[in-house]
């Protein structure tokens, strides 16, 4: 128990620290973190100024949004309306520890012109690849809109996503943040692009020496 606590402040921690960086406002967006047969999440329509640690929802592997502590510890909230792309994730995606979904505004606004990001500057590459997809849309909290994003994100570690937002995922939840900081702000340079006419985009033969060179970039593990 005190491992899922101090998780679940984390997890409060994070969702807090996406408000308080520009990356989101008031209850949009989720937050969730890896743990024994689940994950814990923010739960559904509160401030998270106002939560504490023991809001954050414990939610199975198994296709239930029901809390799965048999102890009745974290289950006092409804988890997030969007628990089921977070359990997709996790499912489809083994390396996933944490997922950081926001509705950014540069990168909403790039969604809901059903844009994705291509490769009009090298950082692109941190999220996997030549680009950064855009997922089609569906209705929140959908089945059809979780098989959406796991599909954009084959291969990457964000997408957007139409008429909605952006998520990232990342090893733990301090990773999934920054990805999630570094693409709004990629988001909000090919916006500023945009004004300037039709962008100009590195070509494949690049994007596949600087994917490489990303394979040793920063601190290893």
């Amino acid at each position: 128990m005190a491992e899922l606590s101090e998780l679940a402040a984390d997890v409060l921690a994070t969702a807090r620290a996406m408000n308080a960086s520009g990356i989101n406002r008031g209850t949009a967006g989720n937050v969730s973190a890896r743990c024994t047969e689940g994950f814990l999440i923010t739960p559904t329509g509160m401030d998270y100024a106002l939560c504490e640690p023991a809001d954050m929802v414990k939610v199975g592997l198994g296709g239930t949004p029901e809390p799965a502590s048999p102890d009745g510890a974290f289950n006092r909230r409804r988890p997030s309306s969007e628990w089921r792309f977070h359990r997709d994730i996790y499912l489809a995606r083994s390396e996933a520890g944490a997922i950081v979904h926001t509705h950014a505004p540069f990168a909403t606004a790039l969604a809901c012109q059903r844009q994705g990001i291509p490769a009009f500057h090298y950082m692109v590459a941190r999220f996997g690849g030549a680009d950064v997809r855009c997922a089609d849309y569906a209705t929140f909290g959908t089945q059809a809109l979780s098989d959406a994003i796991v599909k954009a994100l084959a291969g990457r570690s964000a997408c957007l996503m139409a008429h909605h937002g952006m998520l990232a995922c990342g090893r733990d939840l301090a990773r999934a943040l920054a990805l999630a900081i570094e693409l709004e702000t990629l988001a909000e340079q090919y916006w500023r692009v945009l004004q300037l006419g039709v962008p100009k985009l590195l070509d494949a033969d690049e994007m596949a020496r600087v994917l490489e060179k990303f394979t040793t970039y920063g601190q290893q593990d």
